[in-house]
Parts: structure tokens; sequence; C-alpha cells
């Protein structure tokens, strides 16, 4: 191809025709130009193209994370409630001048209120992966990007909720640890320990209902009831809410 254009520059040299040769050295030098700008076209579209898929990989892997954390976060309100409307059971019950309940009731609202610890642990390792490797901003949607961003910060802030919900939970089991009652009687009327732990049933002399009534008892599952209510109401809540949105962002995009 350039041994075609050099004969022809030669030609119109021979011929002595400045006019043609100008002409012609301008057309070839648009040729230049258009093939220049054709081969940058075709790099762009390409990384363009790779960008994209790019994007539409991440997007699709938010997508799953963001829904797990929405059924995880679903699952911890639940277990959240469930906490709250037995620790109310049980205050509603001692604020009773005569308390009027079997025990095992009670040993069953206590097991319900204590047995599990709430801490939520989103699939976040696509997202991190992201913000440290700098790829957020891959994502062309600028609104997603902040969300993602500040998703993070919330966290740190439902983590330390959290641990404060812990403490509470920790104090009313350390009035257990260090008192005459027997804990083991407390377990006795739940069928779920009864079940998988199978001790043999023991005797005290310490009235379990005596204990309930202690009012260190008492504050300290008021306490862990307002933080447990707080924790929904003021963090869960609004965090599902965000999951929400940042769900109808991803689906857009």
């Amino acid at each position: 191809m350039l041994q075609y254009f050099r004969r022809i520059r030669r030609n119109l040299l021979d011929q002595g025709s400045v006019r043609k040769y100008l002409l012609y050295a301008v057309g070839e030098i648009g040729l230049v130009v258009i093939g220049i700008l054709l081969a940058l076209a075709i790099d762009n579209a390409r990384e363009a193209r790779q960008q994209n898929q790019k994007e539409q990989t991440y997007l699709e892997g938010l997508r799953n994370d963001f829904r797990t954390n929405r059924q995880k976060l679903l699952t911890l309100v639940d277990i959240n409630q469930e906490n709250y409307a037995n620790t109310k059971a049980i205050l509603t019950i001692l604020s009773e001048p005569e308390i009027q309940v079997a025990k095992d009731s009670l040993s069953q609202l206590f097991y319900g209120a204590m047995a599990y610890d709430i801490r939520y642990n989103p699939n976040n390792s696509l997202l991190l992966e992201m913000v440290n490797s700098g790829s957020l901003k891959d994502l062309s949607n600028q609104e997603l990007r902040i969300r993602l961003t500040n998703w993070l910060a919330t966290l740190e802030d439902i983590a330390k909720q959290e641990e404060a919900l812990a403490r509470d939970r920790d104090k009313v089991l350390d009035l257990f640890r260090n008192t005459p009652l027997r804990v083991r009687v407390l377990f006795d009327h739940i069928p779920e320990y009864r079940q998988d732990i199978a001790l043999p049933a023991v005797h005290q002399d310490v009235s379990m209902i005596d204990f309930f009534r202690s009012p260190e008892l008492e504050n300290n599952l008021l306490f862990f009831m307002l933080t447990t209510n707080a924790t929904e109401t003021a963090h869960y809540q609004p965090l599902l809410a965000e999951i929400e949105y940042i769900l109808t962002l991803l689906e857009a995009s």
C-alpha cells in the first residue's frame, strides 16, 4: 500500500503538476487522520464495552449481596423483636403485686429474651474489594457510589449500638452467674435445654420468683429492653430502608 502511494507521488512530481501533488498530499494526510480517528474510535468502543462488562459484573454481585443483606437483617429484626417481647413480658409479670405465673413460663420467657446475641454480619467482601482497589469509580451511577460509601460508615454505627446492647445483655446474665440461685433450676423448665443437655433436674431452697423480683435484675432487664427497642427503631429500621433504596438503585443501573 505504501509503495502504491509512493508511485503516485513520484508520477505527479515527474509530471510537474504541483497543484495535483498538493491536492494528493492533502488527501493522503486526510486518509491518515481518518485512519487514526477510526483506530481511536474502535479502541474507545472496545474499552467502553469492557468497562460496561466490568460494571455489570460488579452490579450483579452487589445485587446478590444486598439481597442477602436484606434477608439477614430481616432475620435479625425478628430475633430482636422476640427478645424485646419476652423481656417486656417478664417485666409485666414482675409488676404484678402477686405473681401468678408458673416457673416454666418465666424460665421460657427469660430463655427467649437472652438466648441469642444480636450481631449484624452483612456480605461486604465485594464492596470492600471495590473500595480498596479504587473500582467503586467504575459504577456510573454517582448516587449509588455515594450510598455504598455511606453504607460502610453506617455499619460502624450499627456495630456500636450492638455493642451497647451486648453489654446490657451481659449485665443481666452476670446477675445469674453470681447469684445463689442455681441456674440449672431455671433451665430445667426450658424444653430446648432439657432436650439438648439432658442433665438431671435439681432442687434448691432459694426462690426463683424472689430472685426475679430483685430491683437489680428488674433494672437491668429494663435497660436491656430499652436498648433493644432503640436498636430496632433508631438503627435496624433505617438500615432496612437504606438497603431497599440501594437495591432500587442497583436494579435501575
